[in-house]
């Protein structure tokens, strides 16, 4: 029955694991062993491979988009690879209808069916109630922007799964001989260009990155390295991500960047600032005595006022990433502050050198 198969997906532990890294890292190499490793274990799990599921044009788009910095924009690989989160939500809210995807689908339908045709078979399910077999998602993916593994973190929140990332690290060079020796190899500048862009996991400056672990796969995977692998699994399983608490934790980590990054253009401004009122200094001939002196007090009102514009932007809870402000009128605005600052103390010293 289609609404037994529903209940026992719902009410099974599930989560998403990121696999990212280069192209020839050795991600659908884990893959297939964490499948086999998990069915030893009881767990349904499936791969989900985006190369496999969203069409070669779109590759080829990508390429292109990347090249002029159009990454963050709704750009046709960007649709693509949001119809494959779509698919998945939709599985854990209608996993009986398999055949059907969103309108307008832009990935390959019998790819996405063959991912989750195993998970629904009768032998897959246990009916033991809340002892039912744990699922697992692998998405097979470069995940080379933090932004692309945020949106899968953002849809285990949505649907109460557990989410993890295993970052596969492996030297530059053993990736390209790897590329190189596929049936199908991708242009080595397409890696070369992956390394500049590639944003690996940062647990300390990203809180939904904490459940990450990385792996050196430069040379063969090690019986340790599947074992770290399965830990992190399944502690993402027992411990499923709370859509509310997380959204705050997450908020919150945007703020702060956000304001560091806009306090950071205000320091290189009141900088700027700085080095015209010494070039005027020196240019009134003021003593030496008197330049370290309007050095010295130039940069404590600069501490001081960069302390007091952080804390003002904190106190603007309405936005969270940087193109919710403009950065440029706020910036100007408080700057001109800190120059008004910067002439008083600059005539002072003058009118007391004359």
């Amino acid at each position: 029955m289609a609404g037994e198969k529903t209940a026992d997906v719902g009410a099974a532990p599930a989560c998403l694991c990121v696999l990212c890294g280069l192209p020839a890292a050795g991600k659908s190499t884990l893959a297939r062993t964490v499948l086999r490793t998990a069915a030893e274990s009881g767990w349904r799990a499936t791969v989900v491979p985006y190369d496999d599921l969203i069409p070669d044009r779109a590759f080829q788009s990508r390429t292109v988009e990347d090249r002029v910095s159009l990454h963050d924009a709704p750009t046709e690989w960007k649709l693509h690879r949001q119809v494959v989160l779509q698919c998945i939500e939709r599985f854990f809210m209608k996993p009986a209808v398999v055949a059907e995807l969103p309108v307008k689908c832009q990935i390959n339908g019998g790819v996405w069916e063959q991912c989750i045709q195993d998970l629904l078979r009768p032998e897959a399910l246990d009916h033991s109630g809340p002892d039912q077999k744990p699922l697992v998602f692998l998405l097979d993916d470069n995940f080379y922007y933090q932004s692309m593994r945020y949106e899968v973190c953002q849809l285990a929140r949505k649907c109460s799964l557990g989410f993890c990332q295993v970052y596969l690290h492996c030297e530059l060079e053993s990736c390209i001989i790897r590329n190189q020796n596929r049936p199908q190899p991708i242009p080595t500048e397409v890696i070369l260009e992956m390394v500049k862009r590639l944003e690996s996991p940062n647990p300390q400056k990203n809180p939904w990155e904490k459940n990450s672990i990385l792996l050196n796969t430069t040379e063969n995977l090690s019986k340790s390295g599947i074992n770290r692998v399965m830990d992190l699994i399944s502690s993402a399983l027992n411990n499923p991500l709370n859509p509310v608490e997380d959204n705050i934790e997450q908020k919150e980590a945007d703020r702060q960047k956000c304001a560091t990054s806009v306090v950071h253009q205000a320091d290189q401004a009141c900088r700027r600032l700085i080095s015209e009122a010494m070039k005027t200094a020196r240019e009134n001939q003021v003593s030496s005595e008197h330049m370290r002196s309007v050095a010295t007090q130039l940069n404590e009102s600069k501490t001081t006022f960069l302390q007091n514009f952080k804390k003002q932007i904190l106190q603007q809870t309405s936005f969270t990433q940087e193109e919710d402000l403009d950065v440029e009128h706020v910036v100007k605005k408080a700057v001109a502050v800190f120059d008004h600052e910067k002439k008083e103390i600059l005539h002072r010293i003058i009118n007391d050198h004359k």
